[in-house]
């Protein structure tokens, strides 16, 4: 049984390290890649370049019109879009050919995709994937560019990109201790879930977000659970928990071979047993 390595960062202790993690190699965000595709958003209407009721076709003219999908639905996962493209997706790396023209061919028929009405809560990849298309086309640049304007300059970050370096990543160890191969997420689903960062990068982001509130209220992207902010991320080989409580506490947690229920639940244990200040 391959061996779990643990990354643990709080703002009550000194960061920690055991089993062999490394502060500064890069690992997937996944699913905490909507934190800043929404934040982006929320800069992005704080700068007039768009606003979050302004409908899909708006800025995706192909997209089937007068679905009522807005960009707040999007971002909140409340457009009715599911959690996947439609299709069988292959189980070794599912987003492969999940390309910007394969995105494109969907945007037509959001309408018949749709599981439910917009307003309803469905937590959809999907429309990440459709929210990530549409503030490229209104910043007219790349997913990384709108990033790193929007979110990561302003919050004095690097050590977060879609594309690190092979020989700076930390990956799942397999059979006879060989790297796994990590999934294919830089086409059309990398809003969704898609970048990576170094544990070190990752906890600065959790900090200045939800604790420094340096960007302001917490983007629609974040689950809430009273005064939790949280927010979980997961790739085949590699799970990640963040969170922050209103009064200060904090933590990330990644962890390689793990299953990502366990890593939420020991995300919320090691929290909870953190003692305020």
């Amino acid at each position: 049984m391959p061996r779990t390595p643990t990354c643990v960062l709080s703002d009550s202790a000194p960061p920690s390290v055991t089993d062999g993690h490394a502060l500064d190699r890069y690992v997937p965000l996944a699913s905490v890649t909507k934190i800043l595709t929404a934040t982006a958003l929320t800069r992005m209407t704080a700068a007039g370049l768009l606003t979050p009721d302004d409908p899909v076709e708006r800025w995706l003219p192909s997209a089937a019109p007068g679905t009522g999908i807005t960009l707040h639905h999007l971002a909140a996962h409340t457009s009715g879009l599911p959690r996947l493209p439609p299709g069988r997706l292959p189980r070794r790396d599912p987003y492969a050919r999940f390309d910007r023209p394969a995105l494109d061919r969907l945007l037509p028929r959001l309408d018949t995709l749709a599981v439910g009405p917009p307003g309803e809560e469905e937590y959809s990849n999907l429309g990440y994937a459709v929210l990530g298309a549409a503030l490229t086309e209104a910043a007219g640049t790349t997913y990384d560019a709108l990033v790193t304007r929007h979110v990561l300059d302003p919050l004095d970050l690097t050590e977060i990109t879609s594309a690190p370096p092979p020989d700076q990543r930390l990956l799942a160890p397999g059979l006879l201790g060989r790297p796994r191969r990590p999934w294919t997420m830089d086409g059309a689903i990398l809003p969704a879930g898609g970048l990576w960062a170094t544990p070190r990068a990752t906890a600065d982001l959790i900090v200045r977000l939800l604790v420094e509130r340096r960007l302001g209220a917490p983007a629609p992207a974040w689950q809430q659970a009273g005064p939790l902010h949280w927010h979980n991320g997961a790739t085949r080989h590699a799970s990640l928990f963040t969170a922050a409580m209103d009064d200060g506490r904090w933590i990330v947690l990644h962890r390689l071979n793990a299953t990502p229920e366990q890593t939420d639940r020991m995300g919320i244990g090691l929290l909870r047993d953190t003692t305020p200040g």
